[in-house]
């Protein structure tokens, strides 16, 4: 009866050191032919950097578009906050009125804010940005009425309640027109969510060109090898054996693109950089461009890699089981 604890106890034994002889052979043979097969992208290194440039210029485009997309909304995103419905005034409202109608408004749960702009103030700031100042001063009144600016709450934002709220305003007696001053950040966003629709098409028809270029480069070179996979699969080498060196082609393919995909795109925005701030600059705003960072880089080579794995797998199985040793 001792002896069974005993017995059991060297079986154990014996099955994790099979489980880990096992283990360690299936790490040598990845290990393999995971040198083998970047070996096999050196030998051909023009060909190889040829056909690397292009699945990196693939990735480079539709990544750029995303990052230039981004940097367009983190600067828009800055003018949801100057969302403002302008209320001008009749002539007959005084200043005093208009301060009375503000504080009203404020009172409504669509209004975040209602600021008033003084008969006097309008007229100043007309006479600086008009450059009419000696005609206006020959008035003998002051033309412009008191304004009122109305900065809807966030939930008001949507087109249809501003639109609804622009009509509750302009049925005021002492309103005479209400003037939405950002629909065209309205417009701005639609055609930013145009473009991230486009972008989406044009990244998916270039993923399925990078397929397609893996795929034919794998083909061809599983046919190049044609008779050692035949010698191989004669000796008993397994299609999973005969195929894993491709499919790490394929890993380098998707590596090494995304690593020229990554330099192209790190240049061009180095280069934009400079540009970019000195407008800024023009425009009184400390804006700069964001570049791809760690974050959207990894995402990148993942994004490469994924695809270089399954052109190649996909090219693997169509083309390998058709190879028989005669």
């Amino acid at each position: 009866m001792s002896a069974t604890p005993a017995k059991n106890t060297r079986a154990k034994k014996s099955v994790k050191t099979e489980l880990k002889r096992r283990f360690d052979m299936w790490l040598l043979q990845h290990a393999q032919a995971l040198v083998f097969s970047l070996g096999q992208y050196a030998k051909h290194p023009i060909n190889n950097l040829l056909t690397t440039a292009v699945i990196g210029i693939s990735l480079a485009l539709p990544t750029s578009f995303y990052l230039l997309l981004d940097n367009v909304r983190l600067v828009s995103s800055g003018w949801d906050g100057s969302l403002q419905v302008t209320l001008f005034l009749q002539n007959d409202v005084s200043d005093d009125d208009a301060f009375t109608i503000a504080k009203q408004l404020q009172t409504n749960q669509k209004i975040d804010d209602a600021t008033v702009i003084k008969r006097a103030d309008a007229l100043a700031e007309y006479q600086t940005l008009s450059g009419f100042a000696d005609a206006l001063d020959a008035l003998d009144e002051n033309p412009l009425p008191a304004v009122i600016i109305v900065h809807p709450t966030l939930d008001s934002a949507d087109e249809k309640d501003i639109a609804a709220l622009i009509t509750e305003l302009e049925k005021l007696p002492e309103v005479d027109n209400a003037q939405y001053d950002s629909q065209w950040i309205n417009r701005l966003l639609y055609l930013l969510d145009i473009v991230n629709r486009v972008i989406i098409i044009l990244s998916t028809l270039l993923a399925l060109a990078v397929l397609l270029i893996v795929g034919n480069t794998i083909r061809l070179a599983i046919f190049n090898r044609r008779a050692e996979i035949e010698i191989t699969k004669l000796f008993g080498g397994t299609d999973s054996f005969i195929q894993r060196p491709f499919l790490y082609s394929g890993l380098w393919y998707g590596i090494f693109g995304s690593l020229i995909a990554w330099l192209l795109i790190t240049v061009s925005m180095q280069m934009l950089r400079g540009p970019v701030k000195q407008m800024a600059n023009l425009y009184a705003s400390d804006f700069e461009l964001i570049g791809l960072g760690i974050g959207n880089s990894l995402m990148m080579l993942g994004i490469g890699v994924t695809l270089g794995l399954i052109g190649s797998w996909i090219s693997v199985k169509r083309h390998l089981r058709a190879i028989e040793p005669v």
